[in-house]
């Protein structure tokens, strides 16, 4: 049977992987059957008796003759006795004669059958001999009939043995870029980094472009980075609140979309805040960027603000250009004098109280080269508070850039991940969700928590939802209840090995944009091996080549239930990704781990590919049904440098 290597075994633009699957297609056949060895054989015919049965028969022979041997020796001894009476004239010689007639006969007829038992005796040795014989030559035909036998049935177990061996181990868990987000609820830090770099590392080399705005203060994307960068690309990173003066996104919006995206700034502390509300906002700093003009920094709509609130001294903010004479005297007269004075004045105190925070944005903006990877965190040494604003300014101006976007012809060409989405508001979700959906960007939102804002937005839309560890028993009970308790997933046991030790996430971002004054960053060497890549440069990478060949190809398995208690035990990297086909809903476990790319038993072809084409293969060469082995090839080399139109 010929050897199958499916066509889905390549990394294919069109699939956003999530994972890897662990399967055996075919079980292990176990040992090998055993080879039937011979019994102990009589001694071959031409080889004469058996000397040991011969003696046995002799033996019984002796003990039955030994009283017919005494008669015939006391005959032989009275014949004597009568013969030498007579010789010597004590006995007539005719009574002497009779006697001698009597006792020899009487000893010859013992000797006749002390002979006839010898006779027997040879007889039942020769018979039994021929028995043995022919039971002899019936066993060597069962033996040779056994190790025909046996030689056929090791070669079909030699089959199976090969074909599990040989089988792939880890299929690709992935969903079509029809899809139009990823949703990831629970999961730890480390679970995080893993998946982003598996979903980041591909993306990259299909030739996309992706963003990362990490509100996870836990520095996910950092092996995302290293492996961009050993790849031969630039990331871009920005560390916020220090690279705020370096930040320009949002410099180009118009003032209508500024004013919207500063009024949902100021939102993100008054979580249940109306539409009328933010709406007013929006009023008060339209208003003052109509003052102020086109282009106008923060710091010159707090000054604004602040003159409109009545804080502070603006003869200051005169003085160090922030506003002008003209504008401070039109500010003046944007509203009324009547008793709606006081709305506006605590609206707009408390509009620069909290913008203010963004005071130095686009402030020392500096010429940036092309990136594919950007990557915007948050310092976990800022304020919680301060970081939320930032957020939050982050998703919405990326919200209003992506609006202002014509669709892509490429979904997912453009990727953005937001890390701790349930940091931010539900409006400022659904907008992003909007955006992204109508420029056809890919968007994957992770969450740690199942809150009631998640909770609705869960799923919503044409979106496939991917459920990692949930340490809160509520989350687990409604994840469970999402994916259905009916279903019977398969973990392997690397995925809870190496859960054990996983790489710490220490440190934090190192800032690129600061390298930028100092003439740009030193390119990186291009490599062309991803899967050498995700080795060398990766925390996964290194960890997994620490474990030995056996334990990575020859494992175990276990199958669990979809229950609430098995979700807040899952294995750190594990996730149950869930996604609507024309078949109906999936539900499928993988491992997110990336260094599982760099293992010899795993493809990037998806399961239900792989198993079509090898069954469809089987029949078309084999024309009775059976699938050839399931040889799937190594993953393939990938080229960073490959496709980056």
């Amino acid at each position: 049977m010929a050897d199958v290597h499916p066509d889905h075994a390549q990394l294919q633009s069109d699939r956003i992987y999530l994972g890897w699957q662990y399967l055996l297609l075919h079980p292990d056949p176990g040992p090998p059957p055993k080879r039937p060895s011979p019994a102990e054989e009589a001694p071959a015919a031409g080889d004469g008796p058996d000397p040991e049965l011969l003696r046995r028969e002799r033996l019984q022979e002796d003990m039955l003759n030994r009283p017919v041997r005494f008669v015939r020796m006391f005959m032989l001894a009275l014949t004597a006795l009568l013969l030498v009476v007579a010789v010597a004239g004590y006995l007539d010689w005719s009574f002497a004669l009779l006697g001698i007639a009597a006792a020899g006969g009487v000893a010859a007829i013992c000797a006749y059958a002390i002979l006839q038992g010898d006779r027997a005796v040879k007889y039942r040795v020769s018979e039994q001999q021929a028995r043995a014989d022919r039971q002899r030559q019936e066993r060597d035909r069962e033996l040779f009939r056994a190790q025909e036998e046996h030689a056929q049935r090791y070669r079909e177990w030699q089959e199976v043995k090969e074909r599990h061996d040989r089988q792939l181990n880890w299929y690709a868990v992935a969903v079509p870029d029809e899809i139009d987000r990823v949703d990831v609820a629970g999961g730890t830090l480390p679970g995080w980094s893993a998946l982003i770099t598996l979903l980041g590392a591909t993306r990259l080399y299909s030739g996309g472009h992706l963003t990362v705005l990490d509100l996870s203060e836990g520095a996910i994307a950092k092996d995302l980075i290293e492996l961009a960068r050993k790849g031969g690309d630039d990331p871009l990173v920005w560390v916020l609140p220090v690279d705020l003066p370096r930040l320009d996104l949002g410099a180009t919006l118009k003032p209508e979309a500024f004013a919207d995206v500063l009024a949902h700034v100021v939102s993100v502390s008054e979580e249940h805040r109306t539409t009328r509300d933010l709406s007013f906002d929006n009023a008060i700093l339209e208003r003052v960027l109509e003052v102020l003009g086109e282009n106008a920094t923060i710091s010159q709509v707090t000054a604004a603000l602040r003159a409109l609130a009545q804080v502070g001294d603006p003869r200051d903010d005169l003085r160090f250009g922030l506003i002008t004479a003209s504008q401070l005297e039109r500010i003046g007269t944007l509203f009324g004098r009547g008793v709606s004075d006081r709305v506006v004045i605590e609206r707009a105190w408390a509009l620069e109280s909290q913008l203010r925070k963004l005071e130095t944005l686009g402030t020392q903006a500096v010429r940036l080269p092309p990136a594919r990877l950007r990557v915007v965190s948050m310092d976990r040494q800022a304020g919680v508070f301060g970081n939320r604003v930032l957020g939050t300014y982050v998703a919405t101006a990326l919200t209003h850039i992506l609006r202002q976007s014509p669709a892509s012809d490429r979904p997912w060409y453009h990727t953005i991940i937001v890390a701790g989405a349930d940091k931010l508001r539900g409006d400022v979700l659904d907008r992003l969700m909007d955006a992204c959906e109508t420029s056809r960007t890919g968007l994957v939102l992770t969450y740690r928590s199942l809150t009631p804002t998640v909770r609705e937005r869960l799923g919503r839309g044409h979106a496939a939802v991917a459920f990692m560890r949930l340490g809160n028993a509520e989350d687990a009970r409604v994840a469970s209840e999402h994916v259905g308790t009916e279903h019977r997933l398969e973990l392997a046991q690397l995925t809870e090995t190496i859960s054990d030790s996983l790489p710490r996430l220490d440190g934090g971002y190192t800032s690129t944009i600061d390298q930028l004054d100092d003439g740009g960053q030193e390119r990186a060497e291009s490599h062309a091996d991803l899967a050498e890549d995700i080795t060398e440069s990766t925390e996964w990478g290194r960890t997994a080549d620490k474990i030995s060949e056996t334990e990575r190809v020859l494992q175990r398995s276990r199958e669990f239930l979809v229950e609430p208690h098995q979700l807040q035990q899952l294995p750190t990297t594990s996730v149950i990704v869930t996604d609507a086909t024309a078949q109906g809903r999936r539900v499928r476990l993988a491992d997110a781990n990336p260094a599982i790319l760099t293992f010899p038993k795993t493809t990037l072809g998806e399961l239900e590919d792989v198993r079509d084409a090898v069954l469809g293969a089987g029949h078309q060469e084999n024309g009775d049904g059976e699938p050839p082995p399931n040889l799937g090839p190594p993953p393939p080399r990938l080229d960073w440098r490959k496709d980056r139109q």
